[in-house]
């Protein structure tokens, strides 16, 4: 499943069992992981620690009980069985200066710029 998170803002948040839930407000990304780690249904503009607290916990859903985003957002309600832990996004290693010049190099294949070490003919 892949989708753009800009996508995800807004959206209507649903169970299996045909439950509203609410709409997506806000996203906690583990950067170093890139993955997401939970949905508010509530915005997380607050005015200090303890009313962001509240909002995590009594207003969040973990992302891993997503089943699919298209139109809507469906979680799992517990009413379908889950046989192994799926992956929703693929991981990613964590960002170091010569990775991501790697991970540039690999994205624009047969490019080789004047300052490449390799010589060109």
């Amino acid at each position: 499943m892949t989708t753009r998170i800009s996508k995800l803002f807004g959206m209507d948040i649903y169970q299996t069992d045909a439950t509203y839930r609410g709409k997506v407000h806000d996203l906690i990304v583990n950067l170093e992981q890139g993955i997401i780690e939970t949905i508010t249904t509530q915005p997380l503009k607050v005015n200090s620690k303890l009313e962001a607290k509240k909002i995590i916990t009594d207003h969040s859903i973990p992302y891993s009980k997503v089943i699919s985003a298209d139109d809507i957002l469906l979680i799992n309600a517990g009413n379908i069985p889950v046989s192994e832990k799926r992956k929703i996004e693929p991981e990613m290693e964590p960002v170091t200066k010569s990775s991501k010049d790697a991970s540039i190099r690999k994205k624009y294949i047969g490019y080789r710029s004047k300052y490449s070490s390799s010589t060109r003919k």
